[in-house]
């Protein structure tokens, strides 16, 4: 057996920008894909160019691919956003925020890290700040990604000495959030579990070993 896939879309973003792709593909590999600013197909695969030569010469339906992925495949797409743009575009779902950490064994540093869970849209501006600046030495991060309800997932960590917790903050700003979130690494700390609101000013966690505390949002004066 062997397997024809035939694929393609279009997409437009906010600055106006259109685009459109259509590509075939044979077993597994891609075949040839259709190049509408010349009207031709290219093709990767030595087995894909008497194809290519015979679609090259049906310049007419060339010409049909391009206005379909230009201008009608763009109409339809925005028909279907539009069923929805109120319901999503206006819609903000404030970020959860977990924070987990543990002591490293051979050299006593602390890794912490800042779980963000469940917030729309995408957009979202997190960072490790010490003494309030944003601080890259010792950082690392995953990707934004996506959850099964639409919404998405981020995380990020630092790895510090202990005796500078105090210094360390993972801070949060998204369109759900009225302000900032900020999580403060502090001594004597007790884990703050807090129901999902608005915004949380000032949160204080326990940098312990396997501990993992949930910070969400509310309204709170320090």
């Amino acid at each position: 057996f062997h397997t024809w896939q035939a694929t393609y879309g279009c997409e437009f973003t906010g600055n106006g920008s259109k685009h459109g792709y259509s590509q075939y593909g044979y077993d597994g590999r891609t075949f040839l894909t259709f190049d509408k600013e010349t009207l031709s197909w290219v093709a990767p695969e030595p087995q894909a160019q008497i194809t290519k030569r015979n679609w090259d010469v049906n310049v007419q339906w060339s010409r049909r691919n391009k206005v379909y992925l230009e201008k009608e495949c763009i109409e339809w797409l925005e028909k279907y956003l539009s069923y929805r743009r109120k319901e999503m575009l206006l819609r903000a779902e404030p970020p959860v925020v977990t924070m987990s950490s543990k002591m490293e064994a051979d050299d006593r540093m602390e890794t912490h890290v800042c779980r963000i869970h469940g917030f729309y849209p995408r957009e979202i501006d997190a960072s490790w700040t010490r003494d309030g600046e944003v601080w890259l030495e010792d950082t690392f991060h995953g990707s934004i990604a996506p959850n099964a309800d639409g919404t998405y997932h981020y995380w990020l960590g630092i790895r510090i000495d202990p005796k500078e917790r105090g210094r360390y903050r993972c801070h949060v700003e998204h369109d759900g959030l009225q302000e900032p979130l900020e999580i403060t690494l502090k001594e004597n700390s007790k884990s703050t579990k807090i129901k999902r609101g608005a915004v949380l000013p000032n949160a204080s966690v326990v940098g312990e070993s396997s501990a993992d505390h949930a910070i969400s949002p509310v309204s709170t004066t320090s």
